[in-house]
């Protein structure tokens, strides 16, 4: 499946797709970016004088980069698997942030499989600005499946 297959069978549309382009794909890790234009709405109020991007946006960026796209890869491999309806929920995330990422920032995403269980999938993520500064890192887990009626 090439990468923009991936990104169209995304459950995600703008403004809450944070996935712009992915550069390897394979079934143990991801790596992609995102870059976070300055009209983005939440820099409206976060913060008033120096607008930063919110640290559940970067954890929800990291989802879809390395959970999301990779889970798609693996579900790929499982038989009668239809991409129209695929259902995920997002279980557990724990994150440290290092440094902020202001409007016009493009960010870059690697993730590495701890494991993929009865539909759970577990992966260290982290994220690197234009300089390969570490913005933040960690680890999340969600359940991404088939599902017959998309729920």
């Amino acid at each position: 499946m090439d990468f923009k297959k991936i990104i169209e069978k995304l459950p995600y549309s703008k403004p809450f797709l944070f996935v712009d382009d992915l550069s390897k794909i394979d079934r143990n890790g991801v790596n992609g970016s995102f870059c976070f234009s300055e009209d983005l709405e939440f820099y409206q109020g976060h913060f008033k004088e120096l607008p930063v991007t919110p640290g559940v946006i970067l954890t929800e960026c990291c989802a879809q980069i390395g959970l999301v796209c990779l889970g798609i890869i693996l579900l790929s491999e499982q038989k009668d698997t239809n991409f129209d309806n695929i259902a995920v929920a997002f279980s557990s995330s724990e994150m440290e942030f290092y440094l902020p990422v202001y409007p016009g920032e493009t960010v870059f995403v690697s993730s590495e499989k701890l494991y993929f269980r009865f539909n759970k999938l577990k992966c260290k993520v982290k994220m690197y600005n234009a300089s390969k500064e570490l913005v933040c890192k960690g680890e999340l887990a969600g359940m991404i499946k088939n599902s017959p009626n998309g729920r």
